[in-house]
């Protein structure tokens, strides 16, 4: 299980593998443990969290719509200091912690209609309960960079999540962070509007609401679904309007 320790006089990330007894004939699965002095020597264990960055791989889809996904798994990677470096389950992910919480941050490689093949066999792996897997995509339903978290959902009409909802037995009881990209003008045809890339004032819009969501990821995996974040998703449906 991965999981963090608070131990005395101690502050590491350690890697170690351990056999998975339930399955004799699976592979081995990786056990994190982050250790913190704590003064009274208390040992709490923490449940990890699962974060997913919904996209397209390749230079090519790089900085358009369908991909917010990814570039959110980029900030917190940045902001956290959590090395994307191996490629597990067809994705490539970062194993760290923020606080004191361990992280598995995660880019699916495979298409984003085939998500579902990477969150799947990663949740399974790293024995992560479906409140601790955090999707993270693009929300046409919602203005240019607008964010919202919510605990639980549906998959909106999005292919991404729909693969992911499959790969998770149909369940829908797991957090999603939504950012928005706006509908398409006109007559524009969706796909040619998700792969598209953002107009220099959207761009601006885009990389303010990255920034604004690395805190809000920080604050759900710290403190769950509490009322900083329902402040925090009020703030973001009202943070165009001028009063």
């Amino acid at each position: 299980m991965l999981h963090a320790v608070y131990a005395p006089k101690s502050c590491s990330i350690s890697y170690s593998r351990i056999p998975c007894y339930q399955k004799p004939s699976a592979p081995t699965r990786l056990r994190v443990s982050v250790s913190l002095p704590e003064p009274n020597g208390v040992k709490v264990e923490f449940t990890p969290w699962l974060i997913v960055g919904l996209g397209n791989p390749g230079n090519k889809y790089h900085g358009t719509r369908h991909n917010v996904g990814f570039e959110m798994i980029d900030r917190v990677s940045q902001e956290e200091g959590i090395v994307l470096n191996t490629i597990q389950s067809k994705a490539l992910i970062g194993i760290g912690s923020i606080g004191e919480v361990p992280v598995v941050l995660a880019k699916p490689q495979a298409y984003m209609n085939f998500s579902g093949e990477s969150v799947g066999p990663l949740a399974a792996y790293y024995q992560v309960p479906l409140r601790h897997i955090l999707l993270v995509y693009d929300e046409m339903s919602l203005p240019n960079g607008i964010l919202r978290l919510q605990p639980k959902g549906g998959h909106g009409h999005h292919n991404g999540m729909k693969s992911v909802m499959e790969h998770l037995n149909g369940r829908r009881d797991f957090p999603r962070f939504c950012i928005g990209i706006g509908n398409p003008p006109g007559t524009m045809d969706m796909k040619a509007y998700l792969l598209q890339k953002f107009s220099d004032t959207e761009r601006k819009q885009v990389d303010a609401a990255l920034d604004q969501g690395v805190a809000a990821v920080r604050t759900v995996v710290l403190e769950g679904f509490g009322s900083r974040i329902s402040r925090f998703n009020i703030g973001q449906k009202y943070k165009y309007h001028k009063v």
